[in-house]
């Protein structure tokens, strides 16, 4: 595809006559009599729709496959936040929990929530798989986050998601790596080894720079792994969640225009940086060699702020080479009222304005994107010992009621 189709033109406000919120009206009209999902709409317009989400009980009751079938849904995103709601938050893992335990008596709390984590993964990775044989490899991806407590180690972060790569054994797995100071040439180590990478975590133009360049390196490193697959984790609406009170503490008329135009206008000008590197010069080769582009992906994508639409952070972003990675509350809402039509058309200057303007009334973006990154890393870290707390006590039950079982079979004379 070429560079100048990549940033589409703006719409005018009406097409031979008719307008736009018509013909708007009118496609979804035509589509929900046939029974698509509006969510496919993003397929058509180049972007992959993910889930941000995965549970025992999502695969086992069909619901990850009717996502799949109905809404094009075409991959999965996991963090340690997400595991520990899941494995904590019912009782679809007591089985395999009390299988494992069975097996190995004295297997840790931390080897027994990354055995649970696999086990979902390899299962979500099976459902996908004709979605990545489809689309040669191209989608259809699960993916893992290395501990955080790997997350100021390079060298420890290299060996984790190799580790996780290999224990996991499935093609369309991408293993998480934090966008921080060590994690950076653990990317292009990584890359270089042929492992799929979706970096995570990523706030700011700074780190976009920093991730693509080690993705270019990681290819340029090792060549013949040009089947390698990666995506860039831009997260979204934390930044508007961290900016707009700040601009409300601010609180002239100026600063309150700019309340949820800050994240959109960060996200836009990452992504026409993306599009200079990776549809322009700096891509030529690779993409000639038959490298694959490394896609952003938007994270954080549910709305923060209830007096915003519910689904401004999907609306606002779309464009062909991405990934939208989005909650299940706003997948029910995309589908249920939202609109495919391609904003990200933005005009370069406006966002380069809005952010400049908000620069000059105070906002430190580069101190508010860092902060953003460290707190991230410390509520995974947060989710993680949560989650090892709760799979203990799960433990002692277990060992409970199988005392009490064995007492009953063998009642003490």
């Amino acid at each position: 595809m070429k560079r100048e189709n990549m940033i589409a033109p703006r719409r005018s406000a009406s097409r031979r006559g008719t307008p736009l919120a018509l013909i708007g009206y009118m496609r979804k009209l035509t589509d929900s009599k046939r029974g698509i999902s509006p969510l496919c709409a993003l397929n058509q317009r180049g972007q992959s729709v993910w889930l941000d989400n995965i549970s025992r009980g999502l695969i086992t009751r069909g619901e990850l496959q009717r996502l799949i079938d109905e809404d094009g849904v075409s991959g999965i995103t996991s963090n340690p936040t997400i595991f520990a709601k899941a494995i904590t938050g019912s009782s679809d893992y007591d089985e395999a929990l009390s299988r494992i335990i069975r097996r190995h008596p004295d297997v840790s709390n931390a080897a027994l929530a990354e055995r649970l984590m696999i086990e979902d993964i390899q299962m979500a990775a099976e459902l996908l798989r004709p979605v990545f044989d489809r689309t040669q490899g191209a989608d259809g991806f699960v993916s893992l986050e290395v501990s955080p407590a790997c997350s100021g180690d390079t060298e420890a972060t290299i060996a984790e998601a190799r580790r996780l790569w290999f224990d996991v054994a499935r093609l369309n797995v991408m293993i998480k790596v934090p966008a921080t100071q060590a994690g950076i040439p653990a990317i292009e180590a990584l890359i270089a080894q042929g492992i799929n990478v979706n970096i995570t975590l990523m706030f700011s133009l700074e780190h976009y720079e920093a991730v693509a360049k080690a993705y270019l390196h990681g290819l340029i490193g090792s060549p013949g792994r040009h089947h390698v697959a990666s995506v860039a984790s831009i997260f979204v609406s934390r930044l508007d969640a961290v900016a707009d009170p700040l601009l409300d503490a601010i609180g002239s008329p100026a600063a309150k225009r700019f309340r949820g135009r800050i994240a959109l206008a960060n996200a836009r000008r990452i992504y026409r940086r993306f599009a200079a590197i990776f549809h322009g010069e700096p891509f030529v080769d690779l993409r000639r060699r038959g490298a694959r582009v490394q896609r952003p992906l938007w994270a954080s994508t549910g709305t923060k702020d209830p007096s915003y639409s519910d689904v401004l952070y999907l609306e606002g972003l779309i464009a062909p080479d991405t990934v939208t990675t989005v909650p299940p509350a706003t997948l029910d809402a995309f589908r249920d009222h939202g609109s495919a039509r391609n904003e990200i058309a933005a005009d370069a200057d406006e966002d380069d304005a809005t952010l400049a303007a908000a620069a000059r009334l105070g906002l430190d973006l580069h101190a508010i994107t860092e902060q953003l990154q460290a707190d991230g890393i410390a509520a995974f870290a947060h989710s993680h010992e949560e989650l090892l707390h709760a799979l203990d006590q799960k433990r002692r039950a277990i060992a409970i009621r199988r005392d009490s079982g064995a007492t009953r079979a063998h009642p003490v004379a």
